[in-house]
């Protein structure tokens, strides 16, 4: 493996630390601002080290030597807050009037406090009665990607890689994404609406972290692909198992929990920064 930090200055004595930590062989310098330590492992000496490697605001990542984005052939994005910037859930609560409320519960989820399908129940309760209208209003007022999204969506496409969404979500957001940026994949939540309102509930089962997992699964199985030639991209806990899934896990300005998974972790970076993982 080799681990590569990138996102700004590392300072002389902490790359002593990770290199001695890591057992890397060598130190290769990789312009802009990006280090690659050859041969390296992941440790606890390492782990020990990561608060160091946040306050000092880069981003690190553990691939496997001369890997290149080719060699993968399915990369699964959750939606919201990855390749979103947004929860769009909040923002209709916002609508509403009832964001920090709905918010909170949203937190509570993402940090794996409380059960994934519960959080969505709870919080979709507060929202019935909204006027449906609001969900074109989020999306053409309030939705913007993720930094980097484009770059690396174009990337990825390029060198072949089908491409996925996989959220917890709701399909109003997920299909327009999936047309607009042209995914060849998505799933999520469908909201039930009933005269013209929302009614607080979802049809059918709920999109959670285990079906999420389960769509790659199956995706990946489509394609005749094998665990290491998939990319799963999440920030919650509600992505820990799809990250299991793959073959290359990266928490994109993720909660700890999702970090502490994770072969990648960009929490500074934009999403087109995994591009200069690759040989």
């Amino acid at each position: 493996m080799n681990l590569t930090l990138q996102g700004g200055a590392l300072p002389t004595f902490l790359l002593e630390r990770i290199a001695a930590a890591t057992g890397a062989a060598a130190v290769e310098p990789r312009p802009p601002q990006v280090v690659r330590l050859l041969a390296a492992r992941r440790t606890p000496e390492f782990d020990a080290l990561i608060p160091l490697i946040e306050t000092e605001k880069l981003d690190w990542a553990f691939v496997a030597a001369n890997r290149k984005l080719a060699d993968f052939g399915l990369i699964c994005f959750d939606m919201d807050s990855t390749l979103i910037t947004i929860e769009c859930i909040d923002e209709l609560a916002d609508f509403a009037n009832k964001k920090a409320a709905v918010a909170a519960v949203t937190e509570a989820a993402m940090r794996g406090e409380m059960d994934y399908q519960e959080s969505l129940r709870r919080r979709l309760a507060l929202l019935a009665g909204l006027d449906a209208r609001v969900l074109a209003r989020v999306f053409s007022e309030r939705l913007q990607l993720a930094r980097g999204a484009r770059e690396l969506l174009a990337a990825a496409q390029a060198a072949g890689l089908r491409t996925a969404i996989l959220s917890g979500g709701f399909t109003y957001f997920t299909e327009r994404l999936r047309i607009e940026l042209g995914f060849d994949f998505a799933t999520s939540n469908e909201l039930e609406i009933a005269g013209g309102k929302l009614t607080g509930r979802v049809l059918g089962e709920i999109v959670d972290g285990a079906a999420k997992a389960r769509h790659l699964c199956r995706l990946r199985d489509e394609l005749g692909l094998a665990q290491g030639q998939v990319i799963a991209i999440g920030d919650g806990a509600n992505d820990l198992p799809m990250m299991a899934e793959s073959g290359l896990a990266v928490a994109y300005h993720a909660k700890p929990a999702a970090r502490a998974k994770a072969d990648v972790a960009i929490n500074f970076g934009g999403l087109d920064s995994l591009l200069h993982l690759f040989a």
